[in-house]
Protein backbone atom coordinates (compact mmCIF):
# COMPACT_ATOMS: atom_id res chain seq x y z
CA UNK A 1 0.00 0.00 0.00
CA UNK A 2 1.72 3.49 -1.29
CA UNK A 3 5.14 1.55 -1.04
CA UNK A 4 6.41 4.07 -4.00
CA UNK A 5 4.91 7.30 -2.55
CA UNK A 6 6.39 6.28 1.06
CA UNK A 7 9.85 4.92 -0.47
CA UNK A 8 10.26 8.53 -2.09
CA UNK A 9 9.14 10.57 1.10
CA UNK A 10 11.10 8.62 3.20
CA UNK A 11 14.62 9.24 1.22
CA UNK A 12 13.60 13.33 1.03
CA UNK A 13 12.95 13.26 4.77
CA UNK A 14 16.03 11.38 5.24
CA UNK A 15 18.46 13.11 3.13
CA UNK A 16 17.62 16.13 5.61
CA UNK A 17 18.10 14.58 8.40
CA UNK A 18 21.86 13.16 7.11
CA UNK A 19 22.77 16.71 6.46
CA UNK A 20 25.86 18.46 8.72
CA UNK A 21 23.93 21.71 8.65
CA UNK A 22 20.04 22.60 7.49
CA UNK A 23 19.39 25.48 5.90
CA UNK A 24 15.79 27.15 3.92
CA UNK A 25 17.62 25.68 0.88
CA UNK A 26 18.14 22.06 1.85
CA UNK A 27 14.52 22.69 3.09
CA UNK A 28 13.59 23.81 0.04
CA UNK A 29 15.12 21.00 -1.61
CA UNK A 30 13.59 18.39 0.82
CA UNK A 31 9.98 19.71 0.08
CA UNK A 32 10.69 19.69 -3.81
CA UNK A 33 11.37 16.04 -3.51
CA UNK A 34 8.03 15.71 -1.65
CA UNK A 35 6.11 17.31 -4.18
CA UNK A 36 7.85 15.80 -6.80
CA UNK A 37 7.10 11.86 -4.83
CA UNK A 38 3.55 13.31 -5.05
CA UNK A 39 3.10 14.04 -8.34
CA UNK A 40 4.44 10.92 -9.43
CA UNK A 41 1.56 8.94 -6.81
CA UNK A 42 -0.58 11.04 -9.42
CA UNK A 43 -1.65 13.56 -7.01
CA UNK A 44 -2.75 16.74 -8.97
CA UNK A 45 -0.22 18.92 -9.08
CA UNK A 46 -2.18 22.47 -7.82
CA UNK A 47 -3.10 19.93 -4.75
CA UNK A 48 0.53 18.86 -4.63
CA UNK A 49 2.00 22.38 -4.50
CA UNK A 50 -0.38 23.92 -2.06
CA UNK A 51 0.49 20.89 -0.03
CA UNK A 52 4.45 21.50 -0.22
CA UNK A 53 3.98 24.92 0.72
CA UNK A 54 2.20 24.49 3.66
CA UNK A 55 5.25 22.16 4.42
CA UNK A 56 7.64 24.52 3.36
CA UNK A 57 6.49 27.50 5.62
CA UNK A 58 5.72 25.13 8.47
CA UNK A 59 9.04 24.10 8.41
CA UNK A 60 10.86 27.44 8.64
CA UNK A 61 8.06 28.59 10.98
CA UNK A 62 9.28 26.57 13.19
CA UNK A 63 12.74 26.53 13.12
CA UNK A 64 13.77 22.87 11.48
CA UNK A 65 17.35 24.68 10.59
CA UNK A 66 17.85 25.23 14.67
CA UNK A 67 16.20 21.61 15.56
CA UNK A 68 18.32 18.81 17.27
CA UNK A 69 16.34 15.99 14.89
CA UNK A 70 15.17 18.06 11.94
CA UNK A 71 13.99 14.91 10.15
CA UNK A 72 11.85 14.00 12.75
CA UNK A 73 10.39 17.68 12.84
CA UNK A 74 9.74 17.20 8.85
CA UNK A 75 8.22 14.42 9.45
CA UNK A 76 5.66 15.66 12.27
CA UNK A 77 4.88 18.72 9.67
CA UNK A 78 4.28 16.17 6.98
CA UNK A 79 2.02 13.73 8.87
CA UNK A 80 -0.09 16.36 10.16
CA UNK A 81 -0.92 17.69 6.69
CA UNK A 82 -1.34 14.57 4.75
CA UNK A 83 -3.51 14.11 7.93
CA UNK A 84 -5.56 17.26 7.25
CA UNK A 85 -5.32 16.84 3.09
CA UNK A 86 -6.99 13.51 3.68
CA UNK A 87 -9.73 14.71 5.95
CA UNK A 88 -8.75 14.78 9.93
CA UNK A 89 -10.98 12.33 11.11
CA UNK A 90 -13.21 9.08 10.16
CA UNK A 91 -16.67 9.26 9.34
CA UNK A 92 -19.00 6.37 10.25
CA UNK A 93 -21.97 5.26 8.17
CA UNK A 94 -25.61 6.70 9.25
CA UNK A 95 -27.37 4.51 11.77
CA UNK A 96 -31.00 6.32 11.83
CA UNK A 97 -33.49 4.42 14.03
CA UNK A 98 -35.81 2.58 11.68
CA UNK A 99 -34.02 1.89 8.06
CA UNK A 100 -30.78 3.04 6.77
CA UNK A 101 -30.70 3.12 2.83
CA UNK A 102 -27.19 2.98 1.56
CA UNK A 103 -27.19 3.27 -2.27
CA UNK A 104 -23.92 2.63 -4.25
CA UNK A 105 -22.58 4.25 -6.99
CA UNK A 106 -19.94 4.16 -9.40
CA UNK A 107 -18.28 2.96 -12.50
CA UNK A 108 -18.03 -0.67 -13.84
CA UNK A 109 -14.96 -2.79 -12.25
CA UNK A 110 -14.72 -0.29 -9.41
CA UNK A 111 -15.91 -3.01 -7.04
CA UNK A 112 -19.01 -2.45 -5.76
CA UNK A 113 -20.63 -5.17 -5.43
CA UNK A 114 -18.01 -6.50 -3.39
CA UNK A 115 -17.75 -3.92 -1.41
CA UNK A 116 -21.54 -4.04 -0.61
CA UNK A 117 -21.11 -7.21 0.44
CA UNK A 118 -18.27 -6.43 2.88
CA UNK A 119 -19.97 -3.23 4.27
CA UNK A 120 -23.51 -5.91 4.67
CA UNK A 121 -20.60 -8.26 6.29
CA UNK A 122 -18.87 -5.46 9.02
CA UNK A 123 -22.46 -3.97 9.66
CA UNK A 124 -23.73 -7.84 10.33
CA UNK A 125 -20.85 -9.14 12.38
CA UNK A 126 -19.28 -6.53 13.68
CA UNK A 127 -22.28 -4.01 15.06
CA UNK A 128 -25.14 -6.66 15.10
CA UNK A 129 -27.49 -5.27 12.44
CA UNK A 130 -29.89 -6.49 9.99
CA UNK A 131 -28.85 -6.59 6.80
CA UNK A 132 -30.75 -6.40 3.42
CA UNK A 133 -28.51 -6.59 0.21
CA UNK A 134 -30.24 -5.65 -3.25
CA UNK A 135 -28.79 -7.07 -6.54
CA UNK A 136 -29.80 -3.78 -8.52
CA UNK A 137 -27.41 -4.02 -11.43
CA UNK A 138 -29.85 -5.37 -14.23
CA UNK A 139 -26.87 -4.71 -17.03
CA UNK A 140 -23.40 -6.43 -16.08
CA UNK A 141 -25.00 -10.87 -17.01
CA UNK A 142 -23.10 -12.27 -13.91
CA UNK A 143 -23.58 -9.09 -11.41
CA UNK A 144 -26.99 -10.23 -9.58
CA UNK A 145 -25.19 -13.91 -9.75
CA UNK A 146 -22.28 -12.52 -7.72
CA UNK A 147 -24.07 -11.09 -5.26
CA UNK A 148 -26.39 -13.92 -4.43
CA UNK A 149 -23.12 -15.58 -4.30
CA UNK A 150 -21.55 -13.17 -1.88
CA UNK A 151 -25.04 -13.29 0.01
CA UNK A 152 -24.66 -17.16 0.79
CA UNK A 153 -20.89 -16.66 1.55
CA UNK A 154 -21.16 -14.02 4.64
CA UNK A 155 -25.27 -15.54 5.84
CA UNK A 156 -27.42 -12.35 4.63
CA UNK A 157 -30.45 -11.86 2.37
CA UNK A 158 -30.14 -11.24 -1.24
CA UNK A 159 -33.10 -9.19 -2.93
CA UNK A 160 -33.23 -9.66 -6.30
CA UNK A 161 -35.87 -9.82 -9.33
CA UNK A 162 -33.50 -11.88 -12.58
CA UNK A 163 -36.73 -11.22 -14.54
CA UNK A 164 -36.60 -7.52 -14.04
CA UNK A 165 -35.25 -5.09 -16.38
CA UNK A 166 -35.98 -1.83 -14.28
CA UNK A 167 -33.96 -1.29 -11.41
CA UNK A 168 -36.04 0.75 -10.17
CA UNK A 169 -38.65 -1.43 -9.72
CA UNK A 170 -35.99 -3.90 -7.96
CA UNK A 171 -34.85 -1.45 -5.67
CA UNK A 172 -38.50 0.36 -4.72
CA UNK A 173 -39.18 -3.68 -4.10
CA UNK A 174 -36.10 -4.14 -1.77
CA UNK A 175 -37.00 -1.34 0.29
CA UNK A 176 -40.60 -2.04 0.86
CA UNK A 177 -39.45 -5.51 2.21
CA UNK A 178 -36.75 -3.84 4.40
CA UNK A 179 -39.26 -1.66 6.33
CA UNK A 180 -41.95 -4.19 6.33
CA UNK A 181 -39.62 -6.76 8.15
CA UNK A 182 -37.41 -4.63 9.88
CA UNK A 183 -34.15 -4.47 8.25
CA UNK A 184 -31.58 -1.98 9.68
CA UNK A 185 -29.81 -1.48 6.46
CA UNK A 186 -30.84 -2.50 2.84
CA UNK A 187 -27.69 -1.93 1.27
CA UNK A 188 -28.10 -1.48 -2.64
CA UNK A 189 -26.39 -2.55 -5.51
CA UNK A 190 -26.38 -0.51 -8.91
CA UNK A 191 -25.12 -0.89 -12.51
CA UNK A 192 -21.66 0.96 -13.60
CA UNK A 193 -20.57 1.90 -17.15
CA UNK A 194 -16.79 1.45 -18.24
CA UNK A 195 -17.20 5.16 -18.69
CA UNK A 196 -19.47 8.16 -17.83
CA UNK A 197 -22.42 8.12 -20.22
CA UNK A 198 -26.04 10.11 -19.82
CA UNK A 199 -27.60 6.83 -20.02
CA UNK A 200 -25.63 5.78 -16.41
CA UNK A 201 -26.49 9.26 -14.85
CA UNK A 202 -30.04 9.01 -15.98
CA UNK A 203 -30.37 5.81 -14.09
CA UNK A 204 -28.76 5.96 -10.79
CA UNK A 205 -30.11 9.98 -10.48
CA UNK A 206 -33.70 8.27 -10.77
CA UNK A 207 -32.95 5.18 -8.41
CA UNK A 208 -31.45 7.94 -6.16
CA UNK A 209 -34.85 9.81 -6.03
CA UNK A 210 -36.97 7.19 -5.15
CA UNK A 211 -35.57 5.43 -2.83
CA UNK A 212 -34.32 9.00 -0.90
CA UNK A 213 -31.23 7.36 1.01
CA UNK A 214 -29.06 8.44 4.08
CA UNK A 215 -26.08 7.51 2.70
CA UNK A 216 -24.95 7.75 -0.70
CA UNK A 217 -21.31 5.95 -1.61
CA UNK A 218 -19.05 6.51 -3.99
CA UNK A 219 -16.94 3.30 -4.98
CA UNK A 220 -13.82 4.22 -6.63
CA UNK A 221 -10.79 1.81 -7.73
CA UNK A 222 -7.83 4.00 -5.89
CA UNK A 223 -5.49 2.28 -8.81
CA UNK A 224 -7.44 4.38 -11.59
CA UNK A 225 -4.95 7.31 -9.99
CA UNK A 226 -6.21 10.94 -10.84
CA UNK A 227 -9.17 9.86 -13.16
CA UNK A 228 -10.47 8.75 -10.07
CA UNK A 229 -10.93 12.17 -9.24
CA UNK A 230 -12.66 13.32 -12.47
CA UNK A 231 -15.36 10.07 -12.12
CA UNK A 232 -15.87 11.68 -8.55
CA UNK A 233 -16.69 15.19 -9.55
CA UNK A 234 -18.74 14.20 -11.82
CA UNK A 235 -21.09 11.59 -9.71
CA UNK A 236 -20.97 14.49 -6.86
CA UNK A 237 -22.81 17.10 -9.10
CA UNK A 238 -25.29 14.16 -9.89
CA UNK A 239 -25.74 12.56 -6.61
CA UNK A 240 -23.90 15.13 -3.94
CA UNK A 241 -23.21 11.97 -2.01
CA UNK A 242 -22.14 12.09 1.17
CA UNK A 243 -18.92 9.21 1.11
CA UNK A 244 -15.98 7.80 -0.63
CA UNK A 245 -15.05 4.14 -0.86
CA UNK A 246 -11.39 3.56 -2.29
CA UNK A 247 -11.22 0.06 -3.02
CA UNK A 248 -8.67 -2.20 -3.97
CA UNK A 249 -5.92 -0.26 -1.97
CA UNK A 250 -4.00 -3.50 -1.63
CA UNK A 251 -2.67 -3.05 -5.35
CA UNK A 252 -1.92 0.82 -5.40
CA UNK A 253 1.21 1.33 -5.18
CA UNK A 254 0.79 4.85 -6.15
CA UNK A 255 -1.90 6.29 -3.97
CA UNK A 256 -2.94 9.32 -5.85
CA UNK A 257 -6.70 8.92 -5.57
CA UNK A 258 -6.47 8.94 -1.40
CA UNK A 259 -4.62 12.04 -1.30
CA UNK A 260 -6.78 14.31 -4.14
CA UNK A 261 -10.75 13.28 -3.87
CA UNK A 262 -11.24 14.89 -0.38
CA UNK A 263 -9.70 18.17 -1.06
CA UNK A 264 -11.26 18.06 -4.58
CA UNK A 265 -14.98 17.17 -4.02
CA UNK A 266 -15.42 18.05 0.11
CA UNK A 267 -16.72 14.69 0.50
CA UNK A 268 -15.15 12.48 3.38
CA UNK A 269 -13.54 9.05 2.42
CA UNK A 270 -15.47 6.93 4.62
CA UNK A 271 -14.15 3.04 4.03
CA UNK A 272 -10.91 1.60 1.68
CA UNK A 273 -10.65 -1.97 0.52
CA UNK A 274 -8.04 -3.44 1.37
CA UNK A 275 -8.17 -6.94 -0.03
CA UNK A 276 -10.54 -9.65 -1.64
CA UNK A 277 -12.28 -11.47 1.54
CA UNK A 278 -14.78 -10.11 3.36
CA UNK A 279 -12.96 -8.96 5.84
CA UNK A 280 -10.93 -6.77 4.08
CA UNK A 281 -12.67 -3.15 5.06
CA UNK A 282 -11.87 -0.69 7.13
CA UNK A 283 -13.18 2.29 8.30
CA UNK A 284 -10.58 5.00 6.74
CA UNK A 285 -9.20 6.78 9.64
CA UNK A 286 -7.01 9.80 8.02
CA UNK A 287 -4.62 10.56 10.35
CA UNK A 288 -3.62 6.76 10.54
CA UNK A 289 -3.22 6.39 6.51
CA UNK A 290 -0.84 9.31 7.24
CA UNK A 291 1.24 6.86 9.88
CA UNK A 292 1.72 3.92 7.09
CA UNK A 293 2.56 6.25 4.42
CA UNK A 294 4.96 7.70 6.64
CA UNK A 295 6.29 3.91 7.35
CA UNK A 296 4.85 4.78 11.16
CA UNK A 297 2.98 1.81 10.89
CA UNK A 298 -0.71 1.71 12.22
CA UNK A 299 -0.45 -0.15 15.60
CA UNK A 300 -4.17 1.06 16.57
CA UNK A 301 -5.83 -0.45 13.81
CA UNK A 302 -3.81 -3.94 14.27
CA UNK A 303 -4.84 -3.71 18.33
CA UNK A 304 -8.53 -3.55 17.22
CA UNK A 305 -8.33 -5.98 14.22
CA UNK A 306 -6.88 -8.20 17.36
CA UNK A 307 -9.86 -7.33 19.56
CA UNK A 308 -12.42 -8.50 16.97
CA UNK A 309 -10.73 -11.87 15.68
CA UNK A 310 -9.35 -13.27 18.70
CA UNK A 311 -11.79 -15.29 20.84
CA UNK A 312 -11.45 -14.00 24.43
CA UNK A 313 -12.39 -17.34 26.15
CA UNK A 314 -9.82 -19.33 24.03
CA UNK A 315 -7.18 -16.82 24.47
CA UNK A 316 -7.86 -17.41 28.67
CA UNK A 317 -7.43 -21.30 28.23
CA UNK A 318 -4.29 -20.78 26.22
CA UNK A 319 -2.86 -18.24 28.62
CA UNK A 320 -3.55 -21.07 31.34
CA UNK A 321 -1.22 -23.44 29.32
CA UNK A 322 1.45 -21.10 28.90
CA UNK A 323 1.85 -20.77 32.10
CA UNK A 324 1.43 -24.68 33.04
CA UNK A 325 4.11 -25.10 30.16
CA UNK A 326 1.76 -26.72 28.45
CA UNK A 327 1.35 -25.10 24.99
CA UNK A 328 1.61 -27.47 22.27
CA UNK A 329 1.11 -27.23 18.34
CA UNK A 330 -2.85 -27.84 18.58
CA UNK A 331 -2.56 -24.50 20.70
CA UNK A 332 -0.26 -23.02 17.76
CA UNK A 333 -2.74 -23.81 15.17
CA UNK A 334 -5.67 -22.62 16.99
CA UNK A 335 -3.47 -19.25 17.06
CA UNK A 336 -2.95 -19.16 13.50
CA UNK A 337 -6.47 -19.61 12.67
CA UNK A 338 -7.30 -16.32 14.85
CA UNK A 339 -4.79 -14.64 13.07
CA UNK A 340 -5.62 -15.43 9.61
CA UNK A 341 -9.25 -13.85 10.45
CA UNK A 342 -7.73 -10.37 10.99
CA UNK A 343 -6.19 -9.67 7.24
CA UNK A 344 -3.43 -10.44 4.69
CA UNK A 345 -0.32 -11.05 6.64
CA UNK A 346 1.54 -8.40 4.59
CA UNK A 347 -1.29 -5.82 5.32
CA UNK A 348 -0.92 -6.88 9.34
CA UNK A 349 2.95 -6.62 9.01
CA UNK A 350 2.66 -3.20 7.69
CA UNK A 351 0.96 -1.94 10.46
CA UNK A 352 3.96 -2.65 12.97
CA UNK A 353 6.14 0.75 12.86
CA UNK A 354 9.47 0.16 10.99
CA UNK A 355 8.22 -3.48 9.82
CA UNK A 356 6.71 -2.35 6.37
CA UNK A 357 9.76 -0.47 5.53
CA UNK A 358 11.81 -3.31 6.45
CA UNK A 359 9.54 -5.78 4.00
CA UNK A 360 8.32 -3.59 0.81
CA UNK A 361 10.36 -5.80 -1.67
CA UNK A 362 8.89 -8.96 0.39
CA UNK A 363 6.31 -10.81 -1.72
CA UNK A 364 4.08 -12.59 1.02
CA UNK A 365 1.26 -14.31 -0.10
CA UNK A 366 -2.29 -14.76 1.73
CA UNK A 367 -1.57 -18.32 2.20
CA UNK A 368 1.84 -18.23 3.98
CA UNK A 369 0.30 -20.44 6.74
CA UNK A 370 -0.89 -23.25 4.84
CA UNK A 371 2.64 -24.95 5.11
CA UNK A 372 2.48 -24.36 8.69
CA UNK A 373 -0.76 -25.92 8.86
CA UNK A 374 -0.15 -28.54 6.87
CA UNK A 375 3.13 -29.46 8.72
CA UNK A 376 1.49 -29.40 12.19
CA UNK A 377 -1.79 -31.31 10.71
CA UNK A 378 0.97 -33.79 9.85
CA UNK A 379 2.23 -34.67 13.35
CA UNK A 380 0.37 -37.45 15.46
CA UNK A 381 -1.49 -36.27 18.67
CA UNK A 382 0.91 -37.00 20.71
CA UNK A 383 3.42 -34.63 19.12
CA UNK A 384 1.26 -31.70 19.06
CA UNK A 385 0.63 -31.90 22.43
CA UNK A 386 4.41 -32.79 23.55
CA UNK A 387 6.47 -31.45 21.15
CA UNK A 388 9.88 -32.42 22.96
CA UNK A 389 9.20 -35.84 21.30
CA UNK A 390 10.15 -34.45 18.00
CA UNK A 391 13.25 -36.28 17.32
CA UNK A 392 15.16 -36.65 14.23
CA UNK A 393 13.06 -39.40 12.70
CA UNK A 394 9.38 -37.92 13.82
CA UNK A 395 10.82 -34.77 11.91
CA UNK A 396 11.50 -36.64 8.66
CA UNK A 397 7.81 -38.37 8.71
CA UNK A 398 6.18 -34.93 9.11
CA UNK A 399 8.48 -33.74 6.45
CA UNK A 400 7.54 -36.49 3.99
CA UNK A 401 3.82 -36.30 5.11
CA UNK A 402 3.61 -32.60 4.19
CA UNK A 403 5.98 -32.28 1.13
CA UNK A 404 8.43 -30.05 2.64
CA UNK A 405 12.11 -30.85 3.93
CA UNK A 406 13.14 -31.49 7.03
CA UNK A 407 14.66 -28.08 7.19
CA UNK A 408 11.65 -26.48 6.54
CA UNK A 409 10.31 -28.87 9.94
CA UNK A 410 12.89 -28.00 12.19
CA UNK A 411 12.59 -24.19 11.29
CA UNK A 412 9.07 -24.62 12.42
CA UNK A 413 10.30 -26.48 15.75
CA UNK A 414 12.67 -23.27 16.31
CA UNK A 415 9.82 -20.57 15.66
CA UNK A 416 7.70 -22.28 18.13
CA UNK A 417 10.40 -22.80 20.91
CA UNK A 418 10.58 -19.36 20.26
CA UNK A 419 6.97 -18.07 20.36
CA UNK A 420 6.28 -20.45 23.57
CA UNK A 421 9.35 -18.56 25.24
CA UNK A 422 8.56 -15.53 24.22
CA UNK A 423 4.70 -16.06 25.53
CA UNK A 424 5.73 -17.05 28.98
CA UNK A 425 8.16 -14.09 29.11
CA UNK A 426 4.90 -11.51 28.03
CA UNK A 427 2.94 -12.94 31.32
CA UNK A 428 5.39 -12.61 33.80
CA UNK A 429 5.76 -9.19 35.83
CA UNK A 430 6.85 -7.00 33.28
CA UNK A 431 6.74 -8.46 30.21
CA UNK A 432 6.04 -6.05 27.85
CA UNK A 433 9.15 -4.61 28.59
CA UNK A 434 11.26 -8.03 28.49
CA UNK A 435 9.92 -8.67 25.62
CA UNK A 436 11.06 -5.96 23.60
CA UNK A 437 14.52 -6.43 25.09
CA UNK A 438 14.30 -9.93 23.46
CA UNK A 439 13.36 -8.94 19.98
CA UNK A 440 15.74 -5.74 20.38
CA UNK A 441 18.72 -8.52 21.13
CA UNK A 442 17.54 -11.03 17.99
CA UNK A 443 17.77 -7.73 15.55
CA UNK A 444 21.36 -6.80 16.80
Amino acid sequence: MFDNLSEKIDKAIYRLSGRGRITDINIAEAVKDIRRALVDADVNYKIAKEFTDSIKAQALGQDVIKAVEPGQVMIKIVRDEMSILMGETSHDISSENGLNTILMAGLQGSGKTTFTAKLGFLLNQKKRKKVLLAACDVHRPAAIDQLNTLGEQIGLTVFSMPEEKNPIVIASKAQKKAKDEGYDYLLVDTAGRLAIDEALMQEISSIHNILKPQETLFVVDSMTGQDAVNTAKTFHEALNYTGVVLTKLDGDTRGGAALTIRSVVKVPIKFIGTGEKMEAIDVFHPSRMADRILGMGDVISLVERAQESFDQEESRKISKKIASNSFGFDDFLKQIGQIKKMGSVKDLMGMIPGVGKAMKNMDIPDDAFKYIEAMIKSMTPSERSNPSILNGSRRARIAKGSGRAITDVNKLVKQFNDMSKMMKVMQGKGGQRKMMNMMNNNLR
